[in-house]
């Protein structure tokens, strides 16, 4: 599956999308270590990137993988790399350092079941290995979840996007289920301008003084100087980069929060609470960091309970809660592991809670 398309709606399993989304974004390296669910990343990506010219490696491992990418996004390269879940984990320390040297690494994660080896069934365990970090030191990603295949691809193109616009590495944060099932995609040419990186990015001295990328800070005044430089960047990206999907919240007094595959059976669980008269409505963060916050808070003034439908043991529901801060009560509904709960699972769930 190594034919890269355009301009045409196409039947394609998730994996496939996310590289041939990357490969029309720009990428130009690309690093990996083959694991289920995510390994026909790898796949698309050999035949691909070395048809155009371009660079692929097949790391000894994720630890590899990722100082790789480190390496080619230090020269200002759009670079990327693929894994899951406990391989991510691996990752954390590169993922710290790559933020601490500002570097627009672009990693994707299609979640497995966990913890540990766990095993290959979806899940959306690995929301706080995104969103609140397995790294060292105060640092954030963005995170970005696509819900259908169709945003496997336009979500990639923006994973490229922001990590370059903003220099800081983003997560492109699918699961299983997303990265195994077929829909139909269509690839538009990539929509964003191409971000300069000529006056920072290592591509060799001459001609001008050389240029030093690095963590270390020997003197807590400069650290701290650092960090609160680091922790403006952080509130622009919340101020400007935030997104969302809002459904039937006009006039909702139950609002569903889910992200990811969950929420597609969580939009059908709202339409059939409609149809037996509970007014549901659904919010679907697409980014989760930045998280939809502020607007869940300005929700809370006229809901009456928040539900969030997770594939995990409850984790994103605590950035609900924070963000609702105890105006009204916030409920869970979740499945550990697996195929999202049903539409009538939800449904019957809902209507127990309330």
């Amino acid at each position: 599956m190594t034919q890269c398309l355009t301009g045409k709606k196409v039947l394609m399993k998730g994996n496939y999308a996310i590289a041939n989304a990357a490969v029309l974004a720009g990428c130009e390296c690309y690093f990996g270590y083959p694991i289920t669910p995510q390994s026909e990343i790898g796949e698309f990506m050999s035949g691909k990137m070395q048809e155009l010219g371009r660079a692929y490696v097949s790391a000894e491992s994720e630890l590899a993988a990722i100082n790789m990418t480190i390496g080619a996004c230090s020269t200002g390269a759009k670079a990327m790399t693929s894994s899951s879940s406990c391989a991510v984990s691996l990752m954390q320390e590169g993922l710290s350092y790559a933020t601490s040297d500002q570097l627009p690494v672009v990693l994707v994660s299609v979640m497995r079941g966990g913890p540990g080896l766990g095993n290959i069934y979806p899940s959306q365990g690995d929301y706080f290995q995104a969103t609140k970090g397995g790294g060292n030191g105060d640092y954030h990603l963005i995170v970005l979840a696509p819900s259908t295949v169709q945003e496997c691809a336009d979500l990639t193109y923006k994973a490229f996007y922001l990590a370059h616009k903003y220099k800081n590495p983003t997560v492109l944060l699918a699961d299983g289920m997303l990265g195994q099932m077929m829909e139909p995609v269509e690839f538009k040419k990539y929509p964003y301008p191409e971000i300069d990186n000529s006056k920072w990015a290592l591509d060799g001295a001459k001609g001008r003084t050389n240029r030093v990328i690095r963590s270390y800070a020997p003197l807590a005044s400069n650290q701290c100087v650092y960090l609160e430089e680091l922790y403006k960047k952080y509130k622009l990206i919340e101020e400007n980069e935030v997104e969302w999907e809002e459904i039937g919240t006009e006039d909702a007094d139950v609002v569903l929060v889910s992200f990811g595959s969950s929420a597609r059976n969580a939009k059908i669980a709202a339409k059939l609470l409609r149809e037996k008269g509970v007014k549901a409505g659904i919010l679907r963060p697409i980014t989760l960091y930045p998280f939809p916050a502020k607007r869940l808070s300005e929700l809370a003034l006229k809901v009456k309970k928040f539900i969030t439908v997770e594939v995990n043991m409850g984790q994103m529901v605590n950035d609900v809660r924070l963000a609702v801060n105890g105006k009204v009560p916030v409920e869970l509904i979740h499945k550990p592991v697996g195929i999202p709960p049903a539409p009538v699972e939800i449904v019957k769930q809902v209507e127990e809670l309330i």
